[in-house]
């Protein structure tokens, strides 16, 4: 059942206002429902029940109970419970928004903590493998051919054989910087 809430409180507005009260009429079996504070005792409603029903007393008193101030005081409750419920709704649809971000950035960082793992890896290898490398070179020596100087005139013999020494310790030093062995020293 659908109530048309705008048109309950027009009606509810024009009636009048409550509390009401229920008085019998034993005489004629009816229930009359009017305001306390009317000095005239006029009905605002004469009740004799549908067909003579039994629980005509029960529902004059519920007619009474339900008056207009308690219809609209039901209508303002019920605005402000649509208004809550309004702001409910925007927050779990803020918060369902901010959940669909955060699963897509923690599915993001997944994927680039992925990406990053396979590079540790890869990087691990070449690391290792350039460690052994180094290893290698450190561990290995060289022979470095002796002076040898050349026949020749001698200040030929001089000059080649300064430029040649020159030379050999050049890639003497470079040799042992780099950390390699040298025999022949």
């Amino acid at each position: 059942m659908t109530i048309d809430k705008r048109e309950l409180r027009e009606v509810a507005e024009k009636a009048t206002k409550g509390p009401w009260k229920v008085f019998s009429d034993i005489d004629t079996k009816t229930f009359s429902i009017h305001t306390p504070r009317d000095k005239r005792c006029e009905n605002v409603i004469k009740w004799g029940g549908f067909d003579c029903q039994p629980n005509a007393e029960a529902n004059a008193e519920f007619i009474a109970a339900f008056n207009p101030k308690v219809a609209l005081a039901l209508l303002d409750e019920n605005i402000q419970l649509q208004r809550e419920k309004d702001a409910i709704e925007a927050v779990a649809l803020a918060l369902r928004d901010d959940m669909r971000q955060a699963r897509e950035q923690l599915a993001a960082a997944e994927r680039r903590n992925a990406e990053l793992d396979k590079r540790l890896i890869e990087y691990a290898g070449i690391a290792t493998r350039e460690a052994r490398r180094v290893a290698e070179l450190e561990a290995r020596t060289v022979t470095l051919p002796p002076k040898e100087h050349d026949n020749g005139t001698d200040s030929q013999i001089d000059i080649n054989a300064g430029f040649a020494n020159r030379m050999w310790q050049k890639c003497y030093d470079a040799i042992r910087a780099a950390g390699i062995g040298v025999k022949g020293e």
